[in-house]
């Protein structure tokens, strides 16, 4: 089942709201910076679990204490509801480290 994608209204309301996030390539992207490397991780361990559960898997790397997500829906052809979720969640996960 596909999800439909994104109009470029809801993008750009997704984007009002949350300024550290951009629309790069059909995708959503953010770098989320922390205090070491522990911290990067533990926050890549716990958005894992989520992106497991939501079966919405991130494109991202990780540097040292930089951890950098794209988040798109490969089957819909670029941002969906799916995305700003997942966003939301890995907002919160980094805001409690």
């Amino acid at each position: 089942m596909t999800t439909d994608k994104a109009t470029a209204a809801e993008i750009d309301e997704f984007l009002d709201s949350h300024s550290e996030w951009t629309a790069v390539d059909n995708s959503l992207k953010r770098v989320f910076s922390f205090r070491n490397f522990r911290e990067a991780f533990g926050f890549m361990a716990e958005a894992a679990l989520v992106a497991e559960r939501k079966n919405h898997h991130p494109d991202w790397s990780n540097v040292y204490n930089r951890v950098t997500v794209q988040l798109t829906t490969h089957d819909a052809g670029g941002i969906t509801t799916k995305d700003f979720d997942v966003a939301r969640q890995m907002e919160l996960i980094a805001s409690r480290r």
